[in-house]
């Protein structure tokens, strides 16, 4: 992993849906779409139905959610799903 990239995990009840490394993640929160960068500060917070958007080292990657979680600690950005397409 380099400085500059986080490591994520987004989660549905069915299967892991992404895990990996990311420079940035776009998440649908309760009040808007936030965006995480390394060295984020540490947060939970809930996810309304939208598009969790992330780029890769091979390039942008989009999954489309029913709500859920995302908590961030350290890099680590890992997000529960209610469900995934």
């Amino acid at each position: 992993m380099t400085d500059m990239s986080l490591k994520l995990k987004i989660v549905s009840p069915e299967k892991v849906e992404f895990n990996g490394e990311a420079d940035i993640v776009k998440v649908p929160g309760l009040m808007g779409m936030f965006e995480i960068l390394s060295n984020h500060a540490p947060i939970i917070s809930a996810l309304q139905e939208g598009i969790v958007e992330f780029v890769t080292k091979e390039g942008r990657k989009e999954v489309a959610i029913t709500g859920g979680f995302v908590e961030v600690q350290k890099n680590d950005v890992n997000i529960c799903v209610e469900k995934a397409q």
